[in-house]
């Protein structure tokens, strides 16, 4: 995948799934939305993450945690070293991307919920 430019442009969030799961995001405001019925996840699951992945317009890529199981390796792969557009799994199973902070820290780089974070590295 190539490397992004942003150019000041506001980019929105994507979500990807089954229609039961888009729905509550599309009736949130969210636009942009790959429906893929849990009968065609092997099939069409891919492309749709793909599409989201490759769209310069995305910064944020939603996704159900069951739905990491129906990826093949190479777009699994894709998704969990995404940092543009970062790639936020949600559900309760949690086994889809290290939970929400380690997709944080790997989007931004530094863990946010790091106690240590905050102190003054001249204190000892």
């Amino acid at each position: 995948m190539s490397q992004r430019q942003n150019d000041n442009r506001s980019q929105e969030i994507a979500v990807v799934g089954s229609p039961e799961f888009t729905t509550g995001f599309r009736l949130a405001g969210v636009r942009r939305f790959e429906n893929v019925p849990d009968d065609e996840k092997p099939e069409d699951l891919d492309g749709a993450v793909t599409n989201v992945l490759e769209d310069d317009g995305v910064g944020i890529v939603v996704m159900h945690d069951d739905d990491m199981e129906h990826l093949s390796r190479s777009v699994r792969g894709e998704v969990e070293t995404s940092v543009e557009p970062v790639v936020i799994t949600i559900g309760t199973s949690g086994a889809g991307g290290g939970g929400l902070r380690e997709q944080i820290k790997r989007a931004i780089g530094i863990d946010l919920m790091d106690e240590d974070a905050d102190a003054d590295p001249t204190e000892t």
